[in-house]
């Protein structure tokens, strides 16, 4: 079966689901590590087409939701510098910190500024060079290419007045550790498109020899049904290998001008995930010769021991152990109004999603999410 037919076909879509009814013997559980996905899957009503032992699980897919309390801390006390900006992406202005959230400290006065491309940053130092600007540089491979392109530029530039603080991800050292830890119980991955655009299948091998199939899934329902398609074909012949359903934006090597400059720009480090602890060689740092750029090496920056919000499960969610509406504060004490972690927040975070796409999120207990709530 070709993946370049019409993407939202409801002809194709209606064999594929009859394809996949065929193809599930046993309960089978199958993880879509990209929040786009999650919240695609909701969007689409694929959940509620699925049969009743096919389950459909989230992972570590958001890059706001992994970003670890310790470096929400981190970001909330660099606000409260003097004559310092802080430029973000919106998702991260409301996460919680172990006392404030960025929005807490723009109540108190804090220069704190929503883009929406990491290249606004350069024209907002120019406009303003009395201030000093800190860019989140918060993202997986996906994002990263062009961050490092404005890291480039504003050396080019010789903007004095603008850092950047790299709390970048890299997703596949994470799946690698999900599936060595214990209670994370998953048959197949539907990999992420926009990140594998950038790094390609082979970044994904070492899940596969674990015995996990993978398939690189685009965003329509037809990309969505026929990923899980093929990784049920895959479960039913006991194969696990890397297969590219996206196969119109992703190729096997990947980007390699988008690789290179990330190359050239960043170096890989250990980085604290949210729910995974430290991994290592799974962040991203700036490199030496674009040292004075990096917030980090500029400023001292010290925060509040950290601390998780008290019941939040993020953690559990982002491994796939556990759904969002089977946490007690589901609903009640946690909704996107008044978010207790970052799965709340983000517009790709798993409990959002479940929040704004199922009955149960409007309700606020149970645990009917395989079904979309119904």
């Amino acid at each position: 079966m070709e993946s370049n037919y019409p993407f939202s076909d409801p002809g194709i879509s209606q064999g594929l689901v009859r394809e996949i009814s065929l193809l599930v013997k046993g309960p089978v559980r199958l993880m879509e590590v990209c929040g786009t996905h999650t919240v695609n899957i909701f969007k689409y009503g694929i959940r509620s087409l699925m049969p009743s032992l096919l389950d459909l699980v989230s992972g570590p897919g958001c890059p706001v939701c992994v970003t670890s309390q310790k470096d929400i801390d981190k970001i909330v006390a660099l606000a409260k510098f003097p004559n310092v900006g802080i430029l973000t992406f919106g998702d991260m202005i409301r996460v919680p910190g172990s006392e404030a959230s960025l929005r807490d400290a723009m109540a108190q006065g804090a220069d704190v500024r929503m883009v929406y491309s990491s290249m606004d940053t350069i024209k907002i130092a120019q406009a303003e060079p009395q201030k000093t600007f800190v860019f989140l540089a918060i993202g997986f491979e996906t994002t990263a290419p062009l961050i490092a392109a404005t890291i480039k530029r504003a050396k080019e530039l010789s903007l004095r007045n603008l850092k950047f603080l790299s709390l970048h991800k890299l997703l596949p050292p994470a799946l690698k550790v999900l599936f060595e830890g214990e209670g994370v119980k998953i048959d197949g991955l539907i990999c992420p498109g926009h990140v594998s655009a950038i790094i390609g299948a082979l970044p994904y091998v070492p899940v596969t020899q674990k015995g996990i199939p993978c398939v690189i899934t685009g965003f329509e329902p037809v990309d969505i049904l026929q990923g899980i398609w093929m990784l049920l074909r895959q479960v039913h012949e006991k194969r696990a290998l890397v297969e590219i359903q996206y196969s119109r934006v992703v190729r096997p090597e990947g980007n390699p001008k988008a690789l290179a400059i990330m190359g050239e720009v960043f170096e890989r480090c250990d980085s604290e995930w949210r729910g995974l602890g430290t991994i290592g060689l799974s962040g991203l740092r700036i490199r030496d010769p674009f040292g004075d750029l990096d917030a980090e090496r500029v400023f001292q920056i010290e925060s509040p021991p950290s601390e998780e919000p008290k019941g939040c499960r993020c953690g559990e969610v982002l491994k796939g152990i556990l759904k969002p509406n089977m946490c007690k504060m589901f609903g009640t004490f946690c909704r996107p109004d008044n978010p207790l972690g970052p799965c709340m927040v983000s517009s790709e975070g798993s409990c959002a999603a479940y929040f704004h796409y199922t009955q149960v999120g409007q309700m606020g207990d149970g645990d009917q999410s395989s079904k979309g709530g119904k």
